[in-house]
């Protein structure tokens, strides 16, 4: 049996929703009416769930570990406000650029940020994405 023929993608209701939503990359595959076809379904949709909550976990553990980074200062010798500062934003971008595959108005949005703010603070500390 040839693979093409076990998955179908659902179309849409009109062409133009089918470009626009293919854009986004929003079509879902479908497994054609075959016996155990349910069953192969939800495999392919708990897959892909434990694919996204996985890539949420590791860009948690990320931001925790940078956040916990702040707690091994020793406070008695004083802390660098403007280099931390630096080094957390530095972080928070490359985590959105890494996020939206190197998009930066998508970063901006993920940021809550103006895209030519982040532009420009992507210059200033001469970030490599």
């Amino acid at each position: 049996m040839r693979a093409e023929r076990a998955i179908a993608i659902e179309p849409g209701k009109n062409r133009r929703a089918e470009k626009s939503s293919t854009a986004r990359a929003t079509l879902q595959l479908r497994i054609a009416g075959r016996p155990g076809a349910d069953r192969v379904q939800n495999l392919i949709d708990l897959a892909d769930t434990l694919l996204r909550e996985a890539e949420a976990l590791a860009r948690d553990k990320q931001f925790a570990d940078q956040s916990n980074r702040l707690r091994a200062f020793d406070i008695a010798e004083g802390i660098d406000f403007y280099r931390e500062l630096e080094r957390f934003e530095t972080n928070l971008i490359k985590l959105a650029l890494k996020q939206t595959r190197g998009h930066q108005t998508r970063a901006a949005t993920l940021l809550h940020l103006n895209p030519t703010t982040l532009h420009s603070k992507i210059k200033l500390y001469g970030i490599k994405y």
